[in-house]
């Protein structure tokens, strides 16, 4: 099996695992867990300096999901790399579980940032960063964001940040599936040309199908050859991505399929 063979169908098993999560949980966010799943198979299965028998391993690489409401797939990647067994997945959003709606770093093996509200997670990479520089340590940060998250007008003061301090040790992903809550990005509050604004910034920037695991694997190794001033990889996805009756469909953002539902997604995903 070759790389990207095996990394697709990592992807598939994260996808297939969002969907059982949420079928389960009665709630959850599948849409935007769903279009980032290859981002987290090239990162948890190729790209990651990490050890899942140590968590905390003082050199790893981090990964800071911004967007935590779409934990369901961060926590699938989790399961899938090792750091807890699969069984745990039933157990999402439910009460008593550790596998609640945001990731909680302080419970859950191989989280680098608790979330809650949306936008905070560039301004935590950006410290991860710079004390990364700081130890001379040569670990790399990840900060996944979505689209309509970068509306938060913190994510501009951590991409000045993140330019004034020449983070090339810092990589943004931005997941750019055009879809929030309320509608399209446009119809909420347009932060289009995403690609020129980070530039803006002082950023590196490279455009992707962030649903191509050869153009992930490409633009995660022309990210680590850059030098001076972080990466922004702007990511066109497809919300719902894998799922026919979900992609595309803002409805899916936030909500959980029914019985016919969740076995025509498994259906669609085999």
């Amino acid at each position: 099996m070759d790389n990207i063979e095996f990394l697709n169908q990592k992807a598939k098993e994260i996808r297939k695992d969002i969907i059982e999560e949420v079928y389960n949980a009665k709630s959850g966010h599948p849409g935007g867990a769903l279009s980032i799943a290859d981002i987290l198979a090239v990162l948890y299965f190729k790209e990651l300096r990490i050890d899942e028998k140590n968590p905390r391993w003082e050199d790893r690489d981090r990964l800071v999901l911004s967007k935590g409401h779409c934990s369901s797939g961060l926590y699938a990647a989790l399961a899938e790399r090792g750091y807890f067994e699969k069984e745990k997945l039933k157990t999402f959003r439910k009460l008593d579980s550790i596998l609640q709606g945001h990731p909680d770093l302080n419970q859950i093996p191989g989280v680098d940032m608790t979330s809650g509200s949306l936008g905070q997670g560039l301004s935590v990479a950006n410290g991860m960063a710079i004390a990364g520089k700081m130890d001379n340590k040569d670990y790399r940060v990840y900060a996944i964001l979505g689209d309509g998250e970068i509306e938060e007008g913190q994510i501009w003061e951590a991409a000045m940040t993140a330019n004034k301090y020449k983070l090339d040790n810092l990589c943004v992903i931005v997941d750019n599936n055009n879809l929030q809550i309320d509608g399209t990005i446009e119809e909420v509050m347009s932060s289009y040309p995403i690609d020129e604004k980070f530039k803006s910034f002082g950023f590196n920037v490279i455009s992707i199908d962030g649903n191509d695991i050869e153009q992930i694997i490409n633009a995660f190794d022309e990210a680590k050859q850059v030098k001076g001033k972080p990466t922004c990889i702007v990511a066109k996805t497809i919300k719902g991505k894998g799922v026919s009756f979900m992609e595309n469909k803002v409805e899916w953002h936030g909500k959980a399929p029914n019985e016919e539902q969740y076995l025509q997604a498994l259906k669609d995903l085999n």
